[in-house]
C-alpha cells in the first residue's frame, strides 16, 4: 500500500492490474505499424529496444516483420535505423554483454569496449542457456527468410553513420555465427558483398574496423570462395599494416583478431598461400620476431600473438601443403632471414615455455625436407661457453625427464624434421657413435642418443629410439655404419655391439611390469626400421644364438591386451628376418625360420600376432600427420614414418611366411630365367637401336643428296633460260648485219651519199662488235658457272659413292647418274653452239673488214679522206680484240676438254661405287635377315616369359605390373621398329 500511495504522489502507474510484457510489446508494435509521424515510431522501436533484452521471444515473435519494414521504409533517419538494428541484434545473438548507456548523446562519447568484443557471461543453468541459443538460431533463420534481407543489411552497411554502421556490422556477425554457410551463400552472390564488408577495415573509427574483423573472421570460415576474394581486395596488405600500427607481438587483442583472420585465409587455401608468398609478405613477417634480450614479463596477449604468429608461419609450410609450395616458402624463410630469426628465439634465454615449444615446432616444419634451410640449422650454435650445437642442446632437453612433456615431443619432431631426406644430416649424426669420430671432451648427439637410450625413463627409451630410426631411415650405408658400434656396457666385460644391446635391454625390459611397454615398443621399432631392407644387418641379428628364440617365445605365449602389440612387433621383426634373409647363416635360412614358425608359432596364429600392429587404436592416429601429438605420456607408442614401414611390410612378410621351399625354389628359377631374359633383352635392345641410329643417318644422307639433285635441276633450267635468251639475242643481231652489208653493197655507185652512209655504217659496225664483246664476255662467266656446276657434280658423285658404302639410297644414286649424263649432253650442246656463234663472230668480222677495204677514191674531199683513216684505224683497232678474242674461245674450249675428261673419269667412278653399294645392299638384305632372326628369337623369349608369369599367378605369386607395361612397351617398339623396316625396303623397292 505505502508503495503504491508513493506511486501515485510521484506520478507513478496507478494502482491495479499492470499490462504483461507481451501486452506492451503488442501495443508498441501496433504504433511501430499504425502511426504516421517519424517520432512516434521512433519511441516504439526505441521501447522495442529496451525490452528486448527481458522479453526476447515475445519481441522477436510480434516485432521482426515490423523491424525489417523500419529498415526498409525509414532509410532517411539513422536514429530509427539503429534502434531497429540494435533490437534485431538482442533477439538474434546469443552472447550475454553489459547493459550499454541509452542515452540521447551516444554518438558523442558512445561506451564501447575498443576491441569489439563480447565477454560470454557463463550461465550456470545448461538448459536455459541452451534455450538461449535455440531461440538465436529460430530467429536468425526467421530473419534469412528472405534472403533480400541481407541484401539489405549490406546496403545499411555502406552508411557511414556511426548509429547504422556499428549496429548493422554486430547484426551481421550474429547471423554468421548462428547460420554460417546460408549467409555465406548469400555474401557470395550479392553484388560487391564482400567489397563492402572490406571497406570496414578502412574505417577510422576503430570499433568498427575491429568489429569488422571479427566479422570477416566469420565470414571467412571454411569458406575458399570468400576467402580468396577477401585476399584479392588487399586484405593481407591492410591487415599487416594494422598490425604493425598496433605494435605487432606487443599489441593488443586488435592485434590477435588480424592475426586469427590471416590464418583462416590461408589455411588449407593455396591459392591465397601462393598469392601471399608472391606478393612478398612473408618478408614483412620477420620484424614480428625480433625479441629482445630481455624476455621477462610477457603478458598474456603478447604470448597469444607471438604464439598466432608462429602459427601463420606453419600454415605457410606445412606438411600437408603441396610440396612445391611448401619448398617455396622454406626458401622465402631462409632468404629473407625469418628461419635466422626463429632460430634466435630458439637459443634465447627467458623465453615462456609454450612460446618456445611452438618456435621449436615452427623451426621443424621450416626446415623439413629442406636441404638449405636444414644446413643451415645444423650450423646453428647456442650461446654457451664453449659454444654447443643447437642439435645437442634440443637433445639434451629431449632426454631430460625433468622438461615438459609437450616441450620433449617438439624436440623429437624438430630432430625428425632435420632428418627427413637429409643424408648428410643422418651421415653426421651416425658419425658421433662411431668410434673414430667420438670426442671424450664434448657431448654428441650420438651419445645423448645412446643414453637416452639405455636410461630409466621410459619415455626417454621411446623418444631416442624412434630418433636413432630416423637416422638410419632409407639409408642403407648409415645402418651399415651403425652395425660398428661398440658399447662397454661394464668394467671386465668385453664391449658389446649396439644391435645386441638393443635386444638385451628387450629381454630384460620383458620381466618388468608397467611402463616399459613403451621402452620394448622403441626397441623393436628401431630395430625392425634398422635391418629392414639390410641384408647384413639380419645377418647380425641372426647370428647372435638367442634373439631368435627370444622372438619366438615372445610370440607364442598367450599374454594381455597391454602385451599384444609387443608381439606383433616381434612378429613384425622375426618376419623382416624372413623376407631380407641372404641366407648366408645355414642355421637361419628362409626355410628354417619358416619352419620354425610352423612348429613353434603356428604360420595362422603368426599372421594373426602381425596384425595386432596396425589394429592397434594408437596406430592410425599415429598414421594421420608427421608430428607427433600425444594426449599423454603414456599414449606415445608409434612414429608415423614407421606406420608407413609397417603398411609396406605387413603384406610381403604374410606371404613369405606361407611360402613352401618348392615355391621358393620355384620362384628363384623363375627369377634367374628373368634375369637371363632382361640380359638378352638388353643385348637386342642395344642392337636394335644401333640399327636405328644407322639407318636414320642413312635416311639424312638420301634426304641431303635429293636436296642437292633439285638445286642442280634448278640450276640447269636458268641456264637453259638464258642460253635461250642468247639464242633469241644473237638471232636479231644476224639479222641487223645481214640488213647492213646490203646496204652498204648498194651504195658504192651513189656517190652523194657514200661519205653519210659510210659514216653511220662504220658507227653500227662498232656498236655490233662491241655487242659481240660484250656477248663473249657473258659467255666466258657462263663457263665459268659451268666449271663451277660440274664441280658440285663431282662433290655430288662422291656423296653419291659414301652413300653407297652405307647400304642405302640406291634409287636416288641412280637418278643422280641420270641428271649427270643430261647435264654432260647439255654441256656438250652447249658447247656447240658457243663454236657456232664464234664461227658467226668471225663472219662478222670479215664483214667489218671487207667494209673497211672499200675504195676510198670516190671520196673527193680530204675530209672524207681523214674520216676513212680515223676508221680504219679503229677497224684494226678491232680486228686485233677480235684476234684476242679468239685465242680467249680457244683457251676456253681446251678447258672445256678437260672438263670432259674430269667428267668421264667421274662417270667411272660413279659407276665403280655403283657396284660397291650393290654389294653393300646384299650385305643390307643379310643383315635385315639376321634381325628377322633376331626378332623372332626375342618373340620365343617373350612367350617363355609370359608363360613362365602365367605359372608364377597359378602358384599365387603377385607379378609386378609395372614390369609387364614395361615389356608390352618393349614389344610394341620392336614392332614399330619392324614396321619401319619394312616400309624402307618398299621405298628401297620402288
Amino acid at each position: 500500500m505505502t508503495m503504491n500511495f508513493f506511486r501515485g504522489v510521484m506520478g507513478g502507474q496507478p494502482a491495479g492490474p499492470q499490462p504483461t510484457g507481451a501486452e506492451t510489446i503488442h501495443k508498441l508494435c501496433d504504433r511501430v505499424a499504425s502511426s504516421t509521424l517519424l517520432e512516434d515510431r521512433r519511441d516504439a522501436v526505441r521501447a522495442l529496444k529496451s525490452l528486448s533484452k527481458k522479453y526476447r521471444l515475445e519481441v522477436g515473435t510480434q516485432a521482426m516483420d515490423h523491424l525489417v519494414h523500419i529498415l526498409q521504409t525509414d532509410r532517411s533517419d539513422s536514429e530509427i535505423l539503429g534502434y531497429a538494428l540494435d533490437t534485431l541484434y538482442n533477439i538474434i545473438c546469443n552472447d550475454e554483454e553489459e547493459e550499454q548507456d541509452e542515452s540521447e548523446d551516444m554518438a558523442a562519447a558512445p561506451p564501447i569496449p575498443v576491441s569489439g568484443k563480447h565477454k560470454n557471461v557463463p550461465v550456470s543453468d545448461e538448459n536455459a542457456q541452451k534455450q538461449e541459443e535455440d531461440l538465436g538460431v529460430l530467429f536468425t533463420d526467421k530473419f534469412l527468410g528472405d534472403s533480400e534481407n541481407v541484401t539489405l543489411l549490406l546496403t545499411l552497411l555502406e552508411e557511414f553513420d556511426f548509429h547504422v554502421r556499428w549496429p548493422g556490422v554486430k547484426l551481421l556477425t550474429a547471423l554468421l555465427k548462428n547460420q554460417c554457410n546460408q549467409v555465406q551463400g548469400v555474401i557470395l552472390v550479392s553484388p560487391m558483398g564482400v567489397s563492402r564488408l572490406m571497406d570496414l577495415l578502412a574505417d577510422s573509427r576503430e570499433v568498427i574496423r575491429n568489429d569488422g574483423l571479427l566479422l570477416l573472421q566469420q565470414l571467412t570460415k571454411g569458406n575458399a570462395a570468400i576467402q580468396k576474394i577477401v585476399a584479392f581486395e588487399n586484405a593481407f596488405e591492410r591487415l599487416l599494416d594494422i598490425i604493425t600500427e598496433e605494435g605487432s607481438s606487443d599489441g593488443g587483442i586488435v592485434v590477435e583478431d588480424c592475426l586469427l583472420l590471416l590464418v583462416n585465409l590461408l589455411k588449407n587455401n593455396s591459392s591465397n598461400q601462393n598469392f601471399f608468398k608472391e606478393g612478398s609478405y612473408i618478408q614483412r613477417m620477420k620484424p614480428w620476431f625480433e625479441v629482445g634480450d630481455d624476455n621477462s614479463g610477457w603478458s598474456a596477449q603478447k604470448v597469444t600473438n607471438l604464439h598466432l604468429m608462429l602459427q601463420l608461419v606453419r600454415v605457410m609450410v606445412s606438411p600437408v601443403n603441396s610440396p612445391g609450395a611448401t619448398s617455396s616458402c622454406q626458401k622465402s624463410m631462409y632468404q629473407c632471414g625469418l628461419l635466422q630469426q626463429l632460430c634466435t628465439i630458439l637459443m634465447a634465454t627467458g623465453v615462456p615455455a609454450d612460446i618456445l615449444t611452438e618456435t621449436i615446432n615452427t623451426v621443424s616444419e621450416v626446415i623439413r625436407g629442406s636441404q638449405i634451410n636444414q644446413d643451415y640449422f645444423a650450423s646453428v650454435n647456442a650461446p654457451s661457453n664453449p659454444p654447443r650445437p643447437a642439435i645437442v642442446v634440443l637433445l639434451m632437453s629431449m632426454v631430460n625427464e625433468r622438461q615438459p612433456f609437450v616441450l620433449r615431443c617438439a624436440v623429437l619432431y624438430c630432430f625428425q624434421c632435420f632428418l627427413y631426406k637429409n643424408q648428410k644430416g643422418q651421415g653426421e649424426i651416425v658419425a658421433t657413435l662411431l668410434p673414430s669420430t667420438i670426442d671424450a671432451n664434448s657431448i654428441s648427439a650420438g651419445q645423448l642418443l645412446c643414453g637416452g637410450l639405455f636410461s630409466a625413463d621410459s619415455l626417454s627409451n621411446w623418444c631416442a629410439a624412434v630418433a636413432l630410426a630416423h637416422a638410419l631411415q632409407d639409408n642403407l650405408t648409415q645402418k651399415e655404419q651403425l652395425l660398428r658400434v661398440q658399447l662397454a656396457t661394464s668394467l671386465g666385460k668385453p664391449p658389446v655391439s649396439l644391435l645386441q644391446q638393443c635386444t638385451n635391454i628387450l629381454s630384460q625390459a620383458k620381466s618388468e611390469k608397467g611402463s616399459k611397454v613403451q621402452t620394448r615398443v622403441g626397441l623393436l621399432m628401431l630395430l625392425c626400421t634398422w635391418i629392414s631392407n639390410c641384408p647384413i644387418a639380419v645377418t647380425h641379428f641372426l647370428h647372435n644364438q638367442e634373439n631368435v628364440p627370444f622372438l619366438t617365445g615372445q610370440i607364442s605365449e598367450n599374454l594381455g591386451e597391454d602385451e599384444r602389440l609387443v608381439q606383433g612387433l616381434c612378429a613384425l621383426l622375426l618376419g623382416i628376418c624372413i623376407y631380407y634373409n641372404d641366407n648366408s647363416l645355414e642355421n637361419y635360412t628362409k626355410e628354417k625360420l619358416k619352419q620354425l614358425i610352423e612348429k613353434r608359432i603356428g604360420k595362422e596364429n603368426f599372421v594373426e600376432k602381425l596384425g595386432f600392429v596396425t589394429k592397434h587404436e594408437l596406430y592410425s592416429r599415429a598414421a594421420q600427420k608427421p608430428q607427433p601429438v600425444f594426449p599423454s605420456p603414456e599414449q606415445m607408442l608409434f612414429d608415423h614414418e614407421f606406420t608407413k614401414l609397417v603398411k609396406e611390410l605387413e603384406g610381403v612378410i604374410t606371404k613369405a611366411v606361407h611360402k613352401t621351399s618348392e615355391e621358393e625354389k620355384k620362384e628363384e628359377e623363375v627369377k634367374k630365367t628373368l634375369e637371363q631374359h632382361d640380359s638378352i633383352v638388353i643385348q637386342y635392345k642395344d642392337l636394335i637401336r644401333d640399327q636405328d641410329t644407322q639407318i636414320q643417318e642413312l635416311r639424312e644422307q638420301v634426304s641431303t643428296l635429293s636436296l642437292n639433285s633439285e638445286q642442280m635441276q634448278n640450276q640447269i633450267t636458268q641456264q637453259q633460260s638464258q642460253i635461250q635468251q642468247h639464242k633469241d639475242q644473237y638471232n636479231i643481231l644476224k639479222l641487223k648485219l645481214g640488213k647492213d652489208s646490203q646496204g652498204l653493197s648498194s651504195s658504192h655507185g651513189e656517190g652523194a651519199h657514200v661519205n653519210g652512209l659510210h659514216s653511220e655504217e662504220l658507227s653500227q659496225l662498232r656498236e655490233e662488235v662491241e655487242e659481240l664483246r660484250r656477248q663473249h664476255t657473258l659467255q666466258h662467266t657462263q663457263l665459268s658457272d659451268k666449271d663451277s656446276l660440274i664441280n658440285t657434280l663431282r662433290c655430288g658423285a662422291a656423296a653419291a659413292a659414301q652413300t653407297a658404302e652405307g647400304g642405302a639410297g640406291g634409287s636416288d644414286n641412280t637418278e643422280l647418274l641420270g641428271e649427270v649424263e643430261s647435264l654432260r649432253s647439255r654441256v656438250q650442246a652447249q658447247c656447240a653452239e658457243i663454236s657456232q656463234l664464234q664461227t658467226e663472230r668471225l663472219e662478222l668480222i670479215r664483214r667489218a673488214e671487207a667494209v673497211s677495204s672499200a675504195p676510198a677514191s670516190s671520196s673527193e674531199s680530204s675530209a672524207d679522206t681523214v674520216t676513212v683513216s680515223e676508221l680504219e684505224s679503229r677497224l684494226a683497232a678491232q680486228t686485233t680484240e677480235a684476234e684476242r678474242l679468239k685465242e680467249e674461245c680457244r683457251g676456253l674450249r681446251e678447258g672445256h676438254a678437260g672438263l670432259e675428261q674430269q667428267l668421264a673419269s667421274a662417270q667411272s667412278t660413279v659407276a665403280i661405287e655403283q657396284t660397291e653399294k650393290t654389294k653393300l645392299q646384299q650385305e643390307v638384305q643379310e643383315s635385315k635377315k639376321e634381325q628377322d632372326d633376331l626378332l623372332m628369337l626375342l618373340a620365343d623369349q617373350d612367350q617363355k616369359i609370359l608363360n613362365l608369369k602365367q605359372r608364377l599367378r597359378d602358384l599365387g605369386e603377385t607379378i609386378d605390373e609395372d614390369e609387364d607395361e614395361i615389356d608390352a612397351r618393349d614389344q610394341f617398339g620392336e614392332d614399330d621398329d619392324d614396321d619401319d623396316d619394312e616400309e624402307e625396303d618398299e621405298e628401297n623397292n620402288d
